[in-house]
């Protein structure tokens, strides 16, 4: 039992500070880009910093990747509070909000290339440190590829779907904005409808991994090959 324990508190240790820092400065890169192309509305409702704690919202930046690890889920899943964007307050409402989406994605490539960086620090750190550490910041690296990927996809109410639509003509951006009703029914359908028809039929169906596969070891190969490591 204790052996048990243990091993949860080590997994919790090397994951709680790298998906706490993924989602939640997901969310501030939001706000600041609204702030700087003439939104501040994130700024006044104090959501414009990068203390994960403004941003935290407890069931799905803690509870569930945490229910997901401990169930050892082929990948994992949360979400901070949304900040607050007033796409009209924007200097240029159509063009500035494919920037505000994109931030988000952004600012998961800029961590996990900064947890790459930092990787080659390790080195010179007290062997009794050194293998959590470089736990820990090799988890930052594939959690932020992996939520960098999923939150492009261009699936209301992803960051990919507000791309999207900043750049799809008007007679198709129209129609494309109204299944963001269904959005969040489309992505849960996405993750768990191929799974448990694969548990049915006994075979591992997990569309969500295959979709993904080929832009997070993109990712993955341009980041470590920028941070030096062959």
């Amino acid at each position: 039992m204790l052996d048990g324990l243990a091993t949860v508190m080590h997994t919790a240790s090397v994951w709680v500070l790298p998906a706490v820092t993924a989602i939640t400065l997901h969310e501030a890169a939001h706000g600041w880009m609204a702030w700087k192309l003439g939104d501040d509305t994130a700024r006044r409702a104090g959501r414009l910093s990068f203390n994960p704690a403004r941003h935290i919202d407890p069931f799905g930046t803690i509870i569930l990747p945490a229910m997901l690890l401990l169930m050892r889920v082929p990948f994992l899943f949360g979400y901070a509070k949304p900040v607050p964007v007033d796409v009209r307050r924007l200097r240029q409402p159509r063009r500035d909000m494919v920037w505000v989406a994109a931030a988000g994605p952004g600012a998961n490539l800029v961590m996990a290339y900064a947890a790459a960086l930092l990787m080659w620090a390790t080195i010179v750190m007290p062997e009794t440190a050194r293998p959590w550490v470089f736990e820990n910041l090799k988890n930052a690296l594939m959690l932020n590829i992996w939520l960098a990927a999923f939150n492009l996809l261009p699936i209301p109410p992803l960051d990919g779907s507000r791309v999207l639509l900043g750049v799809l003509p008007r007679s198709l951006a129209i129609p494309y904005a109204r299944l963001e009703r269904y959005g969040m029914a489309l992505v849960l359908g996405l993750i768990a409808l191929p799974m448990l028809l694969g548990s049915l039929l006994g075979v591992e169906i997990n569309l969500l991994l295959w979709i993904l596969l080929p832009p997070v070891e993109f990712f993955l190969d341009a980041i470590l090959a920028l941070a030096g490591h062959e």
